[in-house]
């Protein structure tokens, strides 16, 4: 008969190790089970800007990605990936990983390529996930300063009286310069001349010769002009007038109602990002655009920082699709 088999007496030390690996085990458990959201951000995050660097965009990017990496504990970089309009850089937010690290700085051309191009890679609605409008850039009517017009009503009535004998300076293919006097020529019934440039200072230059004698064009392009005497700012283009140009009126009370654009910039996630890590995006970024000292530099852009909810910039994109859908259906623009 085999005699019994020793019986394994159990030691502190085996004991203690035994607890060590569970709490080990607990602890990966738990730690597994905190969700992405919470964790946010374990990385750099990128803000990819589908323009070139120093122009407005990029220095959207720039300001609000330094004010971001202090409040979120890791570093924002602003990544430039221009070209076709926006299209590159757009469609690399649209495939990113939808985890919160890659996020795009768009602006208002985002509502209008759908309507003009004859095709894009990415959806402009089901590939992204609003996180906030960052900002409303209203632009500025002006003509040059020969001209006997002194107020919007002035030059429609100009213009009307000798239909196709005025030109105006197009800043650039379906720039917000572009839509918003194509808008305001069907609005106020007025037949002028395109004359396209390839960027907003070449054109203001024009505009300060007489080599055309209106435009549609940023504030920061056309005020030095304005100060030196060469050009006359006639209105904005916002709803209400800009708290950087007070007394300039808007176009709206100069007798166009219905008449509202801007150039606006807007902060995007790709679509499947979780709407905790949206959601805390468009709060922190709503935080850095009060600052009184960004909002003062981001005035001299002619820039009235915003900040709201992902549901109210969902909602305000869908209505800039809708207002420049119907004016490229109605007066066929299209991109080349």
């Amino acid at each position: 008969m085999n005699p019994p088999a020793a019986r394994a007496v159990p030691t502190r030390r085996s004991g203690m190790g035994n607890l060590l690996s569970a709490l080990a085990l607990a602890f990966s458990f738990a730690v597994t089970a905190i969700p992405a959201s919470a964790q946010f951000p374990t990385k750099p995050i990128r803000i990819i800007v589908p323009f070139a660097v120093g122009g407005t965009t990029d220095l959207l990017s720039r300001a609000v990605g330094a004010k971001l990496a202090a409040a979120l504990g890791q570093p924002v970089i602003a990544d430039n990936r221009s070209g076709a309009g926006g299209v590159i850089g757009t469609e690399i937010v649209a495939k990113a990983p939808p985890d919160g690290h890659t996020i795009g700085m768009l602006i208002s051309t985002h509502a209008v390529n759908p309507f003009v191009m004859k095709s894009l890679p990415y959806d402009t609605i089901n590939d992204f996930a609003p996180i906030t409008l960052v900002a409303l850039v209203p632009g500025i009517l002006s003509a040059n300063a020969n001209l006997p017009v002194h107020s919007v009503q002035e030059m429609v009535q100009l213009v009307r009286s000798k239909p196709g004998q005025f030109n105006y300076g197009l800043p650039g293919s379906m720039t917000s310069g572009h839509l918003s006097m194509e808008l305001l020529k069907v609005i106020a019934g007025l037949d002028m001349v395109a004359v396209p440039y390839k960027g907003g200072a070449p054109a203001a230059a024009d505009l300060a010769a007489g080599q055309v004698q209106f435009m549609i064009n940023s504030p920061p392009t056309v005020l030095p002009f304005v100060k030196a005497g060469k050009v006359r700012a006639l209105a904005v283009t916002g709803a209400q007038r800009s708290p950087g140009l007070p007394d300039l009126p808007t176009i709206r009370e100069s007798g166009f109602p219905d008449y509202e654009t801007y150039e606006w910039y807007g902060l995007f996630a790709p679509a499947k990002a979780p709407r905790k890590i949206v959601a805390r995006l468009s709060q922190e970024v709503a935080k850095i655009l009060k600052d009184p000292e960004l909002r003062e530099r981001m005035l001299v852009q002619g820039a009235e920082l915003i900040g709201n909810s992902p549901e109210e910039f969902a909602r305000f994109v869908r209505s800039e699709m809708d207002k420049w859908g119907a004016l490229a259906r109605r007066i066929n623009l299209r991109v080349d």
